[in-house]
């Protein structure tokens, strides 16, 4: 577990390193090689002790394979020369994945790829737990993104098995589909003492050898729920104008004429183009 290290200041070790600087030369003016010898090495050594943490910045430190301590304060700092200071920066980050290449749940290759926002939150975890955990975020986001397009379809069409709608998938997913992606990379980044932030799809696409046929698919649904809907409407208004004819006593129509007249209605209102009207200069039967 991350623990506490509190380190001595910069700037009160800086005149002790400054007194050691001016004890050499008084060494050499009163010919004390044990003085000059002892100063040098004090000087020396304890130039290596200094350390400058930045806002938003931390340093785990370890003495001969031991772990002393994080600091986590950022200023000018002092601390035992032989420690090892490994700088972990605390700042958020950003992982733009890639697009990678996947099937869906239904066995249609996608191209998929996603943003990452994460910061490490425990340095111990990030510095002893995995061997390189920038390297440890990317490989475990891409197969997070991995299983989740392998879980959902791309879109809502009918599952080959039940015949059903998928009512949650990729595409129209939103942010249902970006929380469980954000789900699935805290819980595999969490041994890296990484803390993710936010996670969403950013690229979503059919791959190539079969977006022209999924693209003709989509048009085809959309346009047959216009049509849908224009039969819908057109019913409606055949309805309408039926119970007007018979409520204002316009004209009196039998069955056959009823249904010639819905039939030329639903033509004319259904028709994806102009209708091109034929006057009958006849009485009503010729």
């Amino acid at each position: 577990m991350e623990k506490k290290f509190s380190p001595i200041s910069g700037y009160v070790m800086l005149l002790v390193v400054l007194a050691l600087a001016a004890a050499i030369p008084y060494a050499i003016f009163i010919e004390s090689p044990l003085i000059l010898i002892g100063a040098a090495i004090a000087f020396l050594i304890s130039l290596g002790g200094f350390m400058v943490i930045s806002p938003n910045g931390s340093a785990v430190l370890t003495l001969f394979g031991a772990y002393k301590g994080t600091v986590r304060k950022n200023g000018f700092f002092w601390v035992n020369p032989f420690l090892r200071k490994q700088k972990i920066s605390l700042r958020a980050r950003n992982l733009d994945t890639p697009p990678i290449k996947v099937n869906d749940s239904i066995g249609n290759p996608i191209k998929i790829g996603a943003v990452v926002v994460w910061k490490v939150k425990e340095t111990f975890k990030a510095a002893f737990d995995v061997d390189d955990y920038q390297n440890f975020v990317n490989i475990q986001s891409e197969a997070a993104i991995r299983k989740l397009a392998g879980a959902y379809p791309y879109d809502d069409l009918e599952d080959e098995h039940t015949g059903e709608p998928n009512h949650l998938t990729l595409r129209s997913g939103g942010a249902e589909i970006d929380e469980r992606l954000e789900d699935a990379l805290t819980r595999r980044l969490e041994i890296a003492g990484i803390e993710v932030i936010e996670a969403r799809i950013s690229y979503l696409a059919y791959s190539e050898e079969i977006a022209s046929a999924m693209l003709q698919r989509q048009q085809a649904t959309a346009i047959i729920a216009a049509r849908k809907k224009i039969v819908e409407g057109a019913v409606g208004m055949v309805d309408d104008a039926l119970i007007q004819l018979k409520e204002g006593n316009i004209v009196d129509l039998d069955e056959d004429k009823k249904a010639a007249m819905v039939s030329n209605l639903l033509v004319v209102l259904c028709s994806d183009k102009a209708a091109n009207p034929i006057i009958n200069a006849g009485t009503l039967h010729n």
